[in-house]
């Protein structure tokens, strides 16, 4: 199913970009938590969760269509995407060893560094702003931005 975009400013646009990374990785993370399919969860994001309240701030309702190709790339090239992730781990650190919402982080910036459109920077720019605004006092967006790093240089040398 194709959803077009609706018409929006520039500055919107990129917080609903932003938001549907968000998004993106809190569906995830659901997924493999609780087993559920990624059809079943892409219509609770897309009816209950656009435009919720995280951490006292109000989210914007988010790019459905940015947010549906995140999470289906993610879905359907899992394999290759953790594959790559464990290429920038540390070999004692497998994938499988790190915390489900970086996971789950991992394979949204993976599928858009593999599949998507945004130039590499900008995607470990937002995806390292999604790890802050679940680790706002942690060392995990350094981490993040490490391993994003070298998994979009893999990805898109040529952006480098």
């Amino acid at each position: 199913m194709t959803t077009s975009r609706p018409n929006h400013s520039g500055n919107v646009q990129r917080k609903m970009r932003s938001a549907s990374r968000f998004f993106a990785v809190q569906a995830l993370y659901q997924m493999e938590q609780s087993d559920t399919a990624v059809d079943q969860v892409r219509r609770e994001f897309e009816e209950f969760r656009f435009g919720e309240v995280f951490e006292e701030m109000e989210m914007l309702e988010g790019d459905v269509y940015l947010f549906r190709k995140i999470i289906e790339d993610a879905v359907d090239n899992q394999a290759k995407i953790d594959q790559m992730t464990d290429r920038a781990l540390v070999a004692k650190w497998p994938i499988a060893r790190i915390d489900p919402t970086i996971r789950g982080l991992f394979r949204a910036a993976g599928a858009e560094l593999v599949f998507g459109m945004a130039p590499p920077k900008v995607v470990i720019s937002e995806f390292v702003d999604v790890a802050k605004a679940f680790y706002p006092d942690g060392k995990e967006p350094k981490f993040v931005n490490a391993v994003l790093d070298h998994m979009a240089r893999e990805a898109k040398p040529e952006a480098f």
